[in-house]
């Protein structure tokens, strides 16, 4: 089963995810539900131990069934999008299908690149707040310790591909807290 699950940051793993997590609250859903069944069935009573078993089997399907709400929400990487940033793949510390949520908002970043202490992101939500979206996430990056990090989220993508462009030839150093910065990005993501 592990091998069947995208590893978060790579392309896909939203549509993947939907996938995994619409089908683990099915099984749970019905392994709570048969429970009940078979011991209202055997005992002619729902007050039995398996529909006490069966309640508490409740409460990992409903987890489960948040999780898979938000990951129904969540709209990943487009083939279009990918196609045009791909060749930054090799050259860049790069994550696709980032959805970070806010209080207010959720900011889904369908492509974000890291070099030094500059991260670039793409989304393809004409809806999305991309100054909101460059300021949570900056405000996670300094909850987090990591300063002079600088954080620039466009919804044009001409404008993304130039900006991968010219950071592939800026020759900046890796930021001493590069790991951290990778941790926390993939630590408050869907």
């Amino acid at each position: 089963m592990k091998n069947l699950i995208i590893k978060k940051g790579s392309y896909g793993y939203i549509r993947n995810h939907k996938a995994v997590t619409a089908i683990r609250t099915a099984v749970y859903m019905a392994l709570s539900v048969s429970l009940y069944i078979i011991g209202y069935v055997t005992t002619g009573t729902q007050k039995n131990l398996l529909t006490i078993v069966a309640i508490l089997g409740c409460l990992p399907a409903c987890k489960s069934l948040v999780n898979c709400i938000l990951f129904l929400k969540a709209v990943g990487c487009s083939t279009s999008l990918r196609e045009k940033v791909q060749p930054f793949d090799d050259r860049l510390t790069v994550f696709y299908d980032m959805y970070f949520t806010s209080y207010q908002k959720d900011y889904p970043i369908s492509h974000m690149a890291l070099k030094g202490n500059i991260l670039y992101g793409m989304t393809e939500k004409p809806k999305c707040d991309c100054a909101k979206a460059q300021e949570h996430i900056g405000q996670l990056l300094i909850q987090e310790g990591i300063k002079n990090v600088a954080v620039k989220i466009y919804s044009d993508p001409g404008e993304y591909i130039d900006r991968l462009s010219q950071l592939v030839e800026t020759d900046v150093e890796a930021h001493k807290k590069q790991d951290e910065i990778i941790n926390m990005l993939y630590s408050v993501t869907i």
